[in-house]
């Protein structure tokens, strides 16, 4: 099962193989600029926040990347992690 710190370790690598920051990634991709914010990862409360398919989606299109490849970044992070 892909995690919720995995899933933004993936968006961060993403950004890094594009040279860019996580907040140019997501203007690139039509997003705001604080889409991928730390801050913005989890609520007010603490409760863990997802991006949706629709921004994984734009984000894949920007980075010329298949949901594939997106999830071979995930499974490396994971392997990291453990």
């Amino acid at each position: 099962m892909i995690s919720h710190d995995t899933i933004w370790q993936a968006i961060d690598i993403m950004a890094q193989e594009q040279h860019v920051s996580a907040s140019r990634l997501a203007i690139n991709s039509g997003l705001n600029a604080t889409t991928f914010n730390k801050s913005k990862r989890y609520d007010a409360y603490g409760k863990l926040r997802y991006p949706s398919f629709s921004t994984i989606a734009k984000v894949l299109n920007t980075a010329k990347m298949s949901m594939t490849e997106f999830g071979q970044i995930c499974d490396r992070c994971q392997q990291n992690s453990q």
